[in-house]
């Protein structure tokens, strides 16, 4: 029999959770922006944003849309 590794007790680094952070932020801050914006306007916002679409609240849509911008750049 083969024995499947367990990765879910893998650490990360700090330097790699400092990165990922300087990633994030910045995205955040951008998506949001553009977010408030379209929400002041009355664009829907949530179908230019990947992961965002069926989000009912703005904050959680913009930190799905991030963690989905960030899976596609790793």
């Amino acid at each position: 029999m083969s024995e499947m590794m367990n990765e879910t007790n893998s650490t990360f680094s700090l330097t790699e959770k400092v990165s990922d952070l300087m990633i994030f932020v910045p995205c955040f801050i951008i998506l949001f922006a553009v977010a408030l914006l379209g929400q002041m306007v009355g664009i829907h916002w949530r179908k230019w944003l990947s992961g965002a679409e069926n989000s009912q609240n703005i904050f959680i849509g913009i930190k799905s849309a991030v963690y989905t911008f960030m899976s596609h750049i790793n």
